[in-house]
C-alpha cells in the first residue's frame, strides 16, 4: 500500500491565532481577499449554553473528490498519494469545481483567473518538509502525514481518538480529520457555507 496523505486537526489545541492562515498566504503567494485555508470562529449551542469553537478549514483532499470529474478540461487531478491539485495552465476558470466542492475550499485567483485551493504545500512535502500551516502551528493542533503508515503520528491520532470529518454524507471521503469538533459545525449544509464564520 502506497502513501496516502491526511491531516488531523486537534481542536483541543487550536488557540485561534491564525498563524496557519498567514503562513499559507505567505508560502503560496495567495492574493489579498482569498484564502487556501482559514479559521472559522463559530458559536455553538443556544443561549444560555453557548460556547465558541475555532474550526480550521482547508481542502480535504478527498478520496472521492467531487471536484475531479466536473472539470471539463481535466485541470483538477489527483496524485497517487491522494493530493488533489490544479493545473493552472489548463484551468479555464469555469468554476464548476467551486460549485462541486461542498467544503467551500476553492476560489478563483483574481490575478490568474484560475481555480485555486490548498495543495498540502505539495512542493514542500516533496522536499521532505511539512505543509506551511503545520510547520507554523504554535500549539501543534495540525498534524500531517501518511495515514497508511501505522507508525505515523497522523495514523496514531486517528487510531486513538474519536475523530470526525466534514459532511460525510457527500461520500467524498474527506481526509481532514477533526478531534473534538462539534458535528453541527462540520455539516451546516451541503453548500459549504458555515454560519457564524468569516472567510
Amino acid at each position: 500500500m502506497g502513501k496516502r496523505y491526511a491531516m488531523v486537526i486537534d481542536l483541543r489545541k487550536c488557540v485561534g491565532c491564525h498563524a496557519c492562515q498567514v503562513a499559507c498566504k505567505s508560502e503560496n503567494n495567495v492574493p489579498l481577499g482569498v484564502f487556501r485555508n482559514w479559521v472559522d470562529e463559530l458559536e455553538i449551542g443556544k443561549f444560555p449554553n453557548v460556547s465558541r469553537q475555532r474550526l480550521p478549514r482547508l481542502c480535504n483532499h478527498c478520496e472521492n473528490p467531487s471536484c475531479l470529474n466536473v472539470c471539463p478540461v481535466k485541470a483538477t487531478y489527483q496524485l497517487e498519494d491522494g493530493t488533489v491539485l490544479v493545473d493552472y495552465d489548463r484551468c479555464i476558470g469555469c468554476k464548476y469545481c467551486i460549485a462541486a466542492c461542498p467544503y467551500d475550499a476553492r476560489f478563483i485567483n483574481p490575478e490568474r483567473n484560475t481555480a485555486e485551493k490548498c495543495d498540502y504545500c505539495h512542493a514542500r512535502v516533496d522536499a521532505g518538509l511539512q505543509p506551511a500551516c503545520v510547520n507554523t502551528c504554535i500549539s501543534g493542533a495540525r498534524v500531517f502525514g501518511d495515514i497508511n503508515d501505522p507508525n505515523s503520528e497522523v495514523a496514531k491520532l486517528i487510531a486513538t481518538n474519536a475523530v470526525t470529518v466534514s459532511k460525510p454524507e457527500t461520500n467524498n471521503r474527506p481526509q481532514t480529520y477533526y478531534i473534538q469538533a462539534d458535528e453541527k459545525a462540520l455539516r451546516p449544509n451541503l453548500l459549504g457555507i458555515v454560519t457564524g464564520g468569516e472567510k
